[in-house]
């Protein structure tokens, strides 16, 4: 099982899934996407051609088959566009959890995504003029729902210390990409058992405009929605997320 971080963390925003899917005896790889944690931070590379090939990368380096990708916010992204460039051979379910597919971007074409143009700019002009003010408010609203805080205050700190690992310049890649990326081609590809797990709380990526969309462009695709749950609900919401996917991997 390979854990894909959302933006703008780490492989350590899974913490609270390790533990209790490695000791139902899966194989758990965790890592950090280029520019995030301890990645090295390199200028360009920010595409989700070029993240999607550093999954791939990461495959072939450890040899990795009868794989269950497993893709929280902007990893969901890789999963698809995975499928569109390196087929299923390797695959043997994939985990939409919390994602940014189908499309984020609000269009004429695409008039359910959930992110305006004015939202996306607000978010890149308030990541460019201050970073600290910036995640302090971003982790609030990924661990809310309805303005209330459902994880710790410690937490919470815990992935503000994350996000601040973050390069600035892959921050603002990554930000665009996750944005203005559409994979509605890319889901008819997905040829493999899959899961979407979401809350139903979230506002950074709202369920309707994402998950449930997925699940739709997705026939015979599982669905599991968390219940007053936000954004971060694999945090928040650490047991139900576990067994869902502990159950879907059972199957």
């Amino acid at each position: 099982m390979v854990l894909i971080h959302g933006w703008p963390l780490s492989g350590e925003a899974f913490d609270a899934q390790v533990p209790a899917l490695r000791s139902t005896g899966y194989r758990v790889i965790t890592y950090d996407r280029r520019g995030f944690g301890r990645s090295d931070k390199p200028a360009k590379g920010y595409t989700y051609d070029t993240l999607t090939d550093d999954l791939h990368a990461l495959l072939e380096q450890l040899d990795l088959t009868d794989v269950t990708l497993v893709g929280f916010s902007m990893g969901g992204g890789e999963v698809a566009r995975y499928f569109s460039k390196y087929g299923d051979e390797r695959l043997r379910s994939v985990v939409f959890a919390s994602a940014v597919p189908p499309c984020m971007m609000q269009t004429e074409d695409n008039p359910d995504g959930p992110l305006t143009k004015e939202a996306a700019a607000d978010m890149t002009a308030g990541l460019t003029k201050d970073e600290n003010f910036f995640y302090d408010g971003f982790t609030r609203e990924f661990f809310s729902v309805d303005g209330e805080l459902k994880v710790t205050e410690t937490q919470r700190q815990e992935a503000l210390a994350l996000c601040k690992q973050a390069d600035k310049k892959a921050a603002l890649a990554c930000m665009e990409a996750f944005g203005s990326t559409d994979f509605r081609d890319d889901l008819p590809n997905v040829t493999v058992p899959s899961l979407i797990l979401h809350g139903d709380g979230d506002a950074t990526v709202p369920f309707g405009g994402s998950g449930q969309r997925t699940h739709a462009a997705l026939p015979g695709s599982d669905l599991h929605v968390i219940k007053g749950a936000p954004h971060g609900c694999n945090v928040s919401h650490p047991g139900e997320w576990n067994q869902a996917l502990i159950t879907f991997l059972s199957r």
